[in-house]
């Protein structure tokens, strides 16, 4: 399929007017994509015509690992006193919702046309950008671990049409975000450690994206199956006009043409199949968002937009150097999910279905507030009775923890209220299992919280994005 065929298909599907741009604002939506296209293949094409470089490390698979290297070649990340400087002057621009109401005004202000990469509602972009100073600002110690994760952000980004000269106008940007916020108790050194820790992000998120400039920017999807399981959950069935190279566990962003620019993560409900089918659970929020267009006004025949596939809440990466059973593909799986992170689950059980390592068991604590929420017993049911290695605890309560939304606090009673969370730890002992959580965000912290005093070691534990596709942070990001 051509790029006039998939841009033509787009713009005509059923309901591709509905909100957003107009016919001639999608047109140039599409033209403007179109354009990066080519622009991609000619870099793309002198990079292959380019001399081999013999100190090049070869490119990692795109599903485990980020792109690029570990380290932006850039600016160096921010340093002790840049680090002693933003948190001794946190309190100016904190919290960061206003800072970052500054900072798309004063964006918007300087360079209008970018108001169109954007969709109708900024919830979402600042909800997630508010995150993500968070993380920065908490792993300012963690330079490798942060240049990692914005090269894989870098990477998502390019469905967006971001340049790299659109982060040159983020950072001025920023800037002016920073001495309107701080206002008279503005210090040039403060601006100077923020741009310094911004830049270095941004370095990583550039090389993410150079990396990957022989895949493909997003993928094309008409939805195959749509079913109603709940008057606000539906289970989508979707197939790419392209191979869609993922891992059970990991998730991908949808768009929709009903409501542009709105991309957001769901996780993928099932193992890699032959027919390339892929599957989605999504719960309506009633907000009149993605979500709701999902559910309640899409169906089969659709067309959709798929974002490259991330995560890392995947199983057996990687054999064990000192040979077979020796690491963690010996250790038993402990997966807990609530809600729609079933979906994560689903596909790490069907996995395990076609490749469990041998004597392997599996446990699953499946958390919902009422019988009623638990939507897709049948499939539980008949995966449990296929698999004798495998056992289901269904936890019902409503003690909290099954909000959809972007906060991460557990609410009253602390994480021990959260009803699976407290079933997990008070079943056994869980510090030799690999541990996969999904869910909503109270759910999957408060689980997070009580593993780690029950003594399961982190690296043995991983876990959905929480609130977006910005990793969790335990301390003044979980308030966010």
């Amino acid at each position: 399929m051509t790029t006039a065929d998939r841009t033509e298909r787009w713009g005509t599907g059923r309901g591709a007017g509905d909100r957003g741009p107009g016919a001639a604002g999608a047109a140039g939506y599409d033209e403007y994509h179109a354009l990066l296209a080519r622009q991609d293949a000619m870099r793309l094409r002198r990079r292959l015509s380019a001399p081999a470089r013999p100190d090049r490390p070869a490119r990692p698979d795109r599903t485990d690992r980020a792109p690029g290297p570990a380290r932006p070649a850039g600016p160096a990340p921010a340093g002790p006193a840049d680090r002693e400087t933003i948190r001794r002057h946190l309190p100016l621009v904190a919290p960061f919702d206003a800072l970052i109401a500054h900072l798309y005004r004063a964006m918007f202000e300087q360079h209008p046309y970018l108001r169109g990469l954007f969709p109708d509602s900024m919830d979402f972009q600042r909800a997630h950008l508010e995150r993500a100073f968070w993380y920065l600002v908490e792993n300012l110690d963690r330079p490798d671990e942060v240049a990692v994760f914005c090269a894989r952000l870098g990477r998502d980004h390019r469905k967006l049409g971001v340049r790299p000269v659109h982060f040159e106008v983020f950072e001025a940007a920023l800037a002016e975000a920073l001495r309107r916020r701080a206002g008279a108790a503005w210090v040039p050194e403060l601006e100077a450690a923020w741009l310094r820790m911004v830049g270095f992000a941004v370095a990583a998120m550039v090389g993410g994206a150079e990396e990957a400039v022989g895949e493909p920017v997003s993928w094309q999807a008409t939805v195959t199956g749509h079913q109603l399981r709940r008057p606000d959950l539906a289970v989508l069935r979707v197939r790419t006009a392209e191979p869609f190279p993922y891992r059970a566990g990991q998730y991908t962003s949808i768009e929709s043409p009903r409501l542009p620019h709105a991309w957001r993560p769901y996780s993928i409900a099932c193992a890699p199949r032959a027919d390339g089918e892929l599957e989605f659970h999504v719960r309506g929020t009633g907000s009149g968002g993605l979500a709701d267009v999902l559910v309640t006004r899409t169906g089969v025949g659709d067309a959709l937009r798929l974002g490259p596939p991330q995560g890392t809440t995947t199983l057996d990466d990687a054999p064990a150097p000192e040979g077979p059973g020796t690491g963690d593909e010996a250790r038993d799986v402990l997966l807990v999910a609530g809600d729609t992170g079933w979906a994560t689950a689903k596909a790490l059980l069907e996995e395990q279905g076609l490749r469990r390592p041998p004597g392997r068991t599996v446990h699953l604590f499946l958390g919902a507030r009422t019988l009623d929420d638990l939507y897709d017993t049948a499939a539980v049911a008949e995966l449990e009775r296929r698999w004798p290695w495998l056992r289901v605890v269904p936890v019902i309560g409503d003690g909290g923890g099954y909000e959809s939304g972007h906060g991460v606090g557990h609410g009253a009673g602390g994480a021990e209220a959260v009803p699976v969370a407290g079933a997990v730890v008070r079943h056994g002992d869980w510090s030799g299992h690999l541990v996969r959580v999904s869910g909503p965000p109270a759910m999957v912290t408060a689980t997070l919280d009580l593993l780690a005093q029950a003594g399961v070691p982190a690296a043995q534990v991983r876990h959905d994005p929480v609130g977006g596709t910005v990793p969790l942070a335990h301390g003044p990001a979980a308030r966010v």
